[in-house]
């Protein structure tokens, strides 16, 4: 049976956002370390990414090979070339369709549409879908284990993992 993880990218106020600060428009011409283990060393072993609407369309817009911008580094191309061959599987009561290959629109109870592709054929699945599709995840212990990335940032915007702090004790 396949084995979901979810990811959850966060910053340290808990928010799934990515802070922009300086440099962060200029890959590095080497593959970090970082990005490596998240991404690179999963190739193989991912053959379904699960996200939500919001993330599946930023990542399009971002992410896939026709986003590609001149003189980028090509582990940046590898990267592209995996989330376009990838099957993509898009949590959306709103989109109806996607030109992105490889990819389809699902919608209904989150705990089923995992079991479903549990069964089906294929390598490990990533429940990687923004923080509500994530949280939900966490929520109903959907997924069989957690990556977290924390940024060692306090951001103030963008959509919340845990909801409000009220207050510290």
């Amino acid at each position: 049976m396949r084995k979901i993880t979810a990811n959850v990218y966060m910053t340290l106020d808990g928010r799934g956002a990515f802070p922009e600060y300086p440099g962060s428009d200029r890959p590095s011409p080497e593959i970090s370390a970082l990005f490596r283990h998240l991404w690179y060393d999963r190739f193989d072993d991912v053959t379904t990414v699960v996200m939500g609407r919001r993330s599946f369309l930023g990542h399009q817009r971002t992410w896939s090979e026709k986003a590609l911008k001149p003189g980028e580094p090509n582990w940046l191309l590898d990267y592209r070339r995996y989330l376009d061959r990838v099957e993509k599987e898009c949590l959306s009561h709103r989109l109806e369709s996607t030109d992105w290959e490889n990819s389809r629109i699902l919608s209904g109870d989150l705990a089923e549409i995992l079991a479903k592709l549990r069964r089906e054929k294929g390598g490990n699945i990533m429940l990687e879908g923004g923080p509500a599709v994530v949280r939900e995840g966490l929520r109903r212990n959907l997924a069989d284990d957690y990556w977290f990335f924390v940024m060692p940032v306090l951001y103030g915007k963008g959509p919340r993992y845990w909801g409000r702090l009220e207050r510290q004790t």
